[in-house]
C-alpha cells in the first residue's frame, strides 16, 4: 500500500472514540430514571427497527419481561414458528401438481407468462424411449479390414475369429490341393486380421 497516494488521503475512517462522542447521550426511557440510556432494546413485534434506550438496570429488567409474541394467539404463534423454519417463504410439496402446469406460483401461459416465462416447470413427457445402442465408429482402415473378411462394424470378437478361421481354411493352398491361385486373397485376409488385432477388436 502506498501511503503517499492521493487516494489514500480521501479515505476517512472514524475511530471508535469519535463514534461514541458523536452519539448523543439520551436519558433512560424508563419513567423517573435520570441515568443515561446507553442500551438499546427493541420496541416490539409490530415496530421493527425502533428501539428504547435504557440504562443497564432497566434494560435487564426489560429483557426479562420482553415477549415478542405478546398479543398473539397460540395458533398464530404456532403458524409463525412453522413458517420460520423456511424463512417465511412460500413452499410447495415435492411431486404434487398444483394446477395444470405443476407450478403454483403463477399460471403458465403458452408463449411466456409471468409465473414461468422459460417453461421450466411445465409438465414434460416422462415416457422413456427404448434404448438403442449406437453402432461403434471405426477408422477407414479398420472398416476396410472388416470388409476384407466380409463383416460389418457390428461384428463381435468371436465373429471375427470364426470368420478368419473359415476364410484361411478355404484359401490356404494345403486345403486346395496345392492351388496357389487364391494365395493373394489369403495374404489380404491375414493382413486384415492383424489390423483388427491392432485395433483391439479381437
Amino acid at each position: 500500500m502506498d501511503l503517499n497516494s492521493p487516494l489514500f488521503d480521501r479515505i476517512r475512517v472514524k475511530r471508535q472514540s469519535e463514534k461514541e462522542a458523536d452519539r448523543p447521550r439520551l436519558r433512560c426511557d424508563s419513567p423517573g430514571c435520570e441515568a443515561a440510556g446507553q442500551y438499546r432494546a427493541p420496541m416490539g413485534r409490530l415496530r421493527e427497527g425502533q428501539y428504547f434506550c435504557f440504562c443497564l438496570d432497566h434494560v435487564r429488567e426489560y429483557n426479562n419481561s420482553y415477549n415478542y409474541f405478546n398479543g398473539m394467539s397460540d395458533e398464530a404463534v404456532a403458524r409463525y414458528l412453522k413458517d420460520a423454519t423456511v424463512g417465511h417463504r412460500p413452499t410447495w410439496s415435492m411431486g404434487v401438481a398444483h394446477g395444470a402446469n405443476g407450478f403454483q406460483g403463477g399460471a403458465h401461459k403458452p408463449g411466456g407468462a409471468e409465473g414461468d416465462p422459460f417453461s421450466a416447470f411445465r409438465k414434460r413427457n416422462t415416457k422413456r424411449r427404448p434404448y438403442k445402442p449406437s453402432a461403434p465408429s471405426y477408422s477407414p482402415v479398420t472398416m476396410r479390414a472388416l470388409d476384407a473378411l466380409g463383416l460389418d462394424e457390428s461384428a463381435s470378437s468371436e465373429m471375427i475369429k470364426s470368420r478368419y478361421k473359415e476364410l484361411v481354411k478355404r484359401h490356404h493352398p494345403d486345403a486346395n490341393g496345392g492351388d496357389r491361385s487364391t494365395e493373394e486373397k489369403l495374404r489380404e485376409i491375414i493382413h486384415a486380421y492383424k489390423t483388427l488385432r491392432a485395433a483391439r477388436l479381437v
